[in-house]
């Protein structure tokens, strides 16, 4: 055993009164048992020389005649006993459980089973890269935009976006940089066109800008053919 479940309450009740070398005997001979998996069955001398504690013999014995018992097989330690058999019939009860699986006989090389929650990797596309022709700036804040109205960034919303840009005669960078200032997360061309059904140009756009100066004081959808 690798591993073994350590529990604090019941140790400290027990070993109150030892010394700091009898507690490093102790613990130290519990890992000889739970690393073997069985009794220790050496002499103490030999023992305390396999745990690293040969100058302290004394401590030793005196662990293993307080907390372990002598048998045929060796010194045995109660507790550790019952939880290696546990540990044991733990393992044993999962290697029938294979076996029933596969028939009464060992499968030399078992699939591998499905883990909860996997993912499996697909080929989508990023749709969170910043697409062609569009600064990075421009689309981060939109990516920001779109999160803080809870809207989602699909392809398709993105493909719509830039034919709506193609409707209006703008670029999707200038369609997108609209949607940020204005506070959209979305855009159609109709919203900039003017009220002659003329569609407003970036060319337009830049001309309003001049006679009207922030783009925050005027309405593209005011525009008339300028």
């Amino acid at each position: 055993m690798n591993y073994y479940q350590f529990h604090i309450g019941d140790y400290i009740s027990h070993t109150r009164n030892l010394s700091l070398m009898e507690d490093l005997a102790y613990r130290r001979l519990l890992d000889e048992c739970y690393l073997h998996e069985q009794p220790l069955n050496s002499g103490v001398e030999a023992l305390a020389r396999q745990i690293g504690m040969r100058e302290h013999v004394t401590e030793v014995k005196f662990i293993l005649d307080c907390y372990f018992q002598w048998t045929d097989e060796g010194w045995v330690n109660t507790r550790a006993a019952q939880e290696i058999a546990k540990y044991k019939e733990y393992a044993a009860a999962g290697k029938r459980g294979a076996e029933k699986r596969w028939g009464g006989h060992s499968h030399p090389n078992p699939p591998l089973m499905q883990t909860i929650n996997h993912k499996p990797i697909t080929n989508k596309k990023n749709i969170y890269a910043t697409p062609d022709g569009v600064s990075e700036s421009v689309w981060q804040d939109f990516v920001i935009l779109r999160k803080s109205k809870k809207a989602a960034i699909t392809q398709t919303a993105i493909n719509g976006l830039e034919r709506e840009a193609k409707k209006a005669h703008l670029s999707l960078e200038a369609a997108l940089r609209m949607c940020c200032e204005r506070g959209w997360i979305g855009f159609k061309a109709d919203w900039v066109q003017g009220h002659n059904g003329i569609k407003s140009s970036e060319k337009q756009l830049a001309a309003a800008r001049t006679i009207f100066g922030d783009e925050r004081n005027f309405d593209e959808r005011k525009i008339i053919d300028i």
